[in-house]
């Protein structure tokens, strides 16, 4: 089976478990501790079930929404993950944005990027981009950074507050993972049973943090980027100087709670983004589509809800939106998509949930996506 041919994103993912050695392909797929944030994330959505509305005129579906104000054709758009020529190494963040641009969905790129973000704006030249940013212990750092987005015309800001220090992935150690992957007597197996992404990735130049090139990162991976080098003393101060600096819609990623929330706001978010950062950090955290609720009560109108986690199928995206979000970000659907077939791949992945949302809303009885709320969603007793 090819990626074009994928039915659903499980499909993709079994295509990314063929073709990526195993510490590359569990380095995606993995999450914290015993992992029960990352399943409870995908199996929630099955606790919440629809009614729907009879005799409607569907004959015109309308999906878009917008994402930090910004036009989007689909209630989803790509979420921030690192070094993604990991996953493809011939093209990773490329292949990405010209999937998205493609689909006319915005782009949101990691501050651990593996391009530049001027190659990745200049990939996708139409589409929102949206910068994601952690609070370096260098201020310096972040405040040429975000000057450098704004000249590729980079129009959102995420600040990610949920990665002071790094989850306890269990799978990457066990497995010899390292950014870049190393051949060594402990992962020779796993590489040696890939060959063809062995050959791409010699083809390919050194996987690394490519913003940061100038930068002593003292040869760390990026686990061990974000517990040396970011600011383990952040605080909301932070938050209020960097949305000051970046002064444009701006948002605060990695928001659990409702007092959270507000607090963004107060600091200058126009955009709150709930995430338990794909399972990877806190185990055992409340899924994702059981916070939104409050959230969106806890803001007005004018504040975009953005929330992730656990998101499979245009179901999933549509529960999180009748619980209250503007919109869904989607990070594992994406990088599954693209492991299996680079842009081919994470053109399904959109393709794929695109057309179960279109479908969903006619099935539900609503044609415009701002109609829907949580009137026809019910949670299992």
């Amino acid at each position: 089976m090819r990626a074009a041919e994928a039915i659903n994103i499980n499909d993709l993912r079994t295509l990314a478990r063929k073709r990526l050695p195993r510490m590359v392909f569990d380095y995606i797929d993995g999450g914290a501790e015993d992992e029960l944030t990352l399943r409870r994330s995908v199996d929630r959505f099955c606790d919440y079930e629809w009614v729907w509305n009879s005799l409607v005129d569907v004959s015109a579906i309308r999906t878009q929404t917008l994402v930090f104000g910004q036009p989007s054709a689909q209630p989803f758009f790509v979420s921030p993950t690192a070094a993604s020529r990991l996953f493809h190494p011939m093209q990773g963040e490329l292949a990405t944005a010209r999937a998205a641009q493609a689909a006319c969905v915005p782009y949101s790129v990691s501050t651990l990027a593996s391009h530049t973000i001027e190659d990745i704006a200049k990939a996708a030249p139409t589409i929102p981009k949206i910068i994601q940013v952690y609070v370096w212990k260098d201020r310096g750092l972040v405040r040429d950074f975000l000057a450098r987005a704004k000249a590729a015309g980079y129009t959102g800001c995420v600040l990610t507050v949920d990665a002071t220090v790094a989850g306890q992935r269990e799978r990457d150690p066990r497995n010899g993972f390292s950014i870049p992957p190393s051949v060594n007597v402990k992962t020779a197996t796993q590489a040696l049973a890939r060959p063809g992404y062995l050959f791409d990735l010699a083809r390919s130049p050194k996987i690394g943090p490519a913003n940061f090139q100038g930068v002593d990162t003292g040869g760390r991976d990026v686990m061990g980027v974000i517990n040396e080098l970011f600011d383990r003393t952040m605080t909301w101060k932070d938050a209020e100087w960097m949305a000051q600096e970046w002064g444009g819609p701006f948002a605060v990623k990695g928001i659990s709670t409702a007092e959270d929330a507000r607090k963004a706001v107060d600091s200058g978010a126009s955009v709150v983004w709930l995430s338990n950062h794909g399972g990877r950090q806190i185990d055992t955290s409340v899924p994702v589509v059981d916070l939104v609720p409050d959230v969106r009560a806890a803001v007005t109108d004018r504040i975009e809800v953005i929330a992730d986690g656990g998101v499979r199928r245009g179901s999933h995206v549509l529960k999180l939106i009748a619980q209250g979000a503007t919109s869904v970000a989607l990070g594992r659907a994406c990088l599954y998509g693209l492991a299996a077939g680079g842009e081919a791949g994470v053109t399904r992945a959109l393709d794929i949930l695109a057309a179960d949302v279109a479908r969903l809303l006619a099935l539900l009885g609503v044609p415009d996506m701002k109609d829907l709320d949580g009137r026809l969603l019910r949670a299992r007793p």
